[in-house]
């Protein structure tokens, strides 16, 4: 068998390298080239479900993992505490105005209104990750200075803030309440039951009254209609039997107005200012107002000297 030539194996050899360290820069997202940035969070409240290697996502967006966590006991004042370290991308975030990736940023960042919360990542498994985002203006409790990292506050999660609604309900006294409600419904609905049966009977004879009187009056209706009708028949019929009638007896009142409107222009023609029969009519007015003139003056020397005044006549 002839020896293997040097030359070959390590050309082999360095090829095989490079195709490891190709995988490595591509599956390992060039991670040999950056620097994670540890953050820590601390939780009050119980984090089953977080693992280490668990997703840190921003809005979603994965950032980082969890790196490590503990668990912070202090018996004196009975309250335990869990830190959770966080290595964060700085690549795979991009701050603005004058923000960085470094821890020195991510603090300046907290200061805007940077909290960390708890999310849910199954419902079936109840695996949790820990999401990022900014609340600004939320309350949050001083930092710790843990191990000399930057600490990202945290907020209560959805699931938290609705376990925390549900401990402020009573439920024994809500129960409580709940069973004599129920039993007032019960009491309630067995008294119209027993009310409603005879209700439902008059009710169910008044509304056959009501149809049958219903009925009555629209036979009483339709019996007035059709006499109605007959009315507009017979005035109908007579209308056109006088009609001849109304119109002869109009055509004479008519002639009648059309005389009267003669005379009364022929009146006014005779008693005109220039009218031949008003001066006649005025010197005999003139006569008989110095006839009766005469008249009144001889009844005058009558009365006071009855015999002289027939001499007189006499003599005249």
């Amino acid at each position: 068998m002839p020896p293997a030539k040097p030359v070959l194996v390590g050309g082999f050899i360095l090829g095989a390298l490079a195709l490891a360290v190709t995988g490595i820069l591509v599956f390992g997202g060039m991670k040999l080239f950056t620097r994670d940035v540890r953050v820590v969070v601390v939780f009050a409240g119980s984090v089953a479900g977080l693992e280490v290697g668990s997703p840190v996502t921003f809005r979603g967006v994965p950032i980082g993992r969890v790196a490590a966590m503990r668990v912070q006991a202090d018996v004196v004042s009975n309250s335990i505490l869990v830190p959770v370290y966080l290595d964060l991308e700085p690549k795979r975030i991009s701050w603005e105005r004058g923000y960085d990736a470094t821890s020195g940023g991510i603090g300046r960042a907290v200061q805007s209104g940077l909290r960390a919360q708890l999310a849910s990542e199954s419902l079936i498994t109840g695996q949790l990750s820990v999401n990022l985002d900014m609340h600004a203006g939320s309350a949050v409790a001083p930092p710790r200075n843990l191990d000399g990292l930057v600490e990202i506050p945290t907020i209560p999660s959805d699931l938290e803030d609705l376990e925390e609604d549900f401990r402020k309900f009573n439920l024994p006294d809500l129960g409580v309440k709940m069973r004599a409600t129920l039993i007032d419904l019960q009491r309630v609905l067995d008294t119209l039951q027993s009310r409603v049966g005879p209700a439902a009977d008059d009710l169910h004879e008044t509304l056959t009254t009501a149809t049958a009187t219903v009925r009555s009056i629209q036979t009483d209706a339709h019996r007035s209609l059709g006499h109605i009708d007959q009315l507009v028949d017979e005035t109908r019929g007579q209308v056109e039997t006088n009609g001849k009638d109304l119109d002869t007896l109009l055509k004479r009142a008519d002639k009648t107005a059309s005389q009267a409107e003669q005379l009364i222009t022929t009146v006014n023609d005779l008693t005109g200012p220039e009218s031949p029969m008003r001066a006649d009519l005025a010197a005999s007015l003139r006569d008989l107002a110095a006839s009766a003139s005469s008249l009144r003056t001889f009844t005058r020397d009558f009365e006071r000297n009855p015999a002289g005044t027939l001499l007189e006549r006499r003599s005249e």
